[in-house]
């Protein structure tokens, strides 16, 4: 079948959305359609087509109205206690560009344990892709203690300088001593130009992992 000659009526794409929601895979979905009709001759789309209506559509639609529901929902812990520090950086749709949220746990132990962090974040895989940031600490007892968090768009010096300038706006101007981080130029960029007297060093364990790799080159 030709491609232009391929549609999916209104009905098709309310069934194929109603069998995303609740966890039908999409060649069991296309498989109804074609035991309904009797054929896949009688069928105006392919499997591939489902396939494509469910990641253009289905999926997409669903990561933006949870970005939304996500940024909603921190801004009702800030309404809900006055010690909830946050700020979002949104994009013109209102999905989440950039957010740092910290609770009043979290600000009260960063008085205590702010003299040496680390700053780490995970790759960009998630469904949603944002990248999540994480400020770590260590407690009287030697345990790393969570202090501050983040999600961020992009790696990129703006984005690490606007966390950055969060984090000096939540901790009353106060920059931390020492900070730990990976080997990433745009966050040793940021770090200078929000925080010119914190020394900065690049973890152990992200020197031991590229080793390998550098000898072998």
């Amino acid at each position: 079948m030709l491609k232009q000659h391929r549609e999916l009526s209104m009905f098709v794409r309310r069934t194929i959305k109603t069998s995303e929601e609740t966890g039908i895979r999409p060649r069991k979905t296309y498989q109804s359609f074609v035991a309904v009709a009797g054929s896949h001759r009688e069928l105006s789309f392919i499997e591939k087509d489902v396939r494509n209506y469910i990641t253009r559509e289905v999926r997409n639609v669903s990561k933006q109205d949870d970005a939304k529901e996500f940024g909603k929902y921190l801004l009702r812990m800030k309404e809900k206690n006055q010690n909830f520090f946050l700020e979002l950086n949104l994009e013109v749709d209102h999905s989440i560009k950039n957010a740092f949220s910290a609770d009043a746990r979290s600000r009260a132990a960063c008085e205590y344990f702010r003299d040496m962090v680390s700053f780490d974040t995970t790759y960009n895989t998630n469904r949603y892709n944002l990248v999540f940031g994480s400020f770590v600490g260590v407690n009287y007892h030697g345990q790393s203690t969570l202090l501050r968090c983040a999600l961020m768009k992009n790696e990129d010096i703006q984005s690490f300088k606007w966390l950055f300038e969060c984090w000096l706006r939540c901790m009353g101007g106060k920059a931390v001593k020492g900070i730990f981080t990976d080997q990433c130029a745009s966050m040793q960029r940021a770090i200078e130009m929000c925080m010119p007297t914190t020394i900065h060093r690049w973890c152990i364990w992200h020197i031991m992992k590229k080793i390998p790799n550098k000898l072998n080159g």
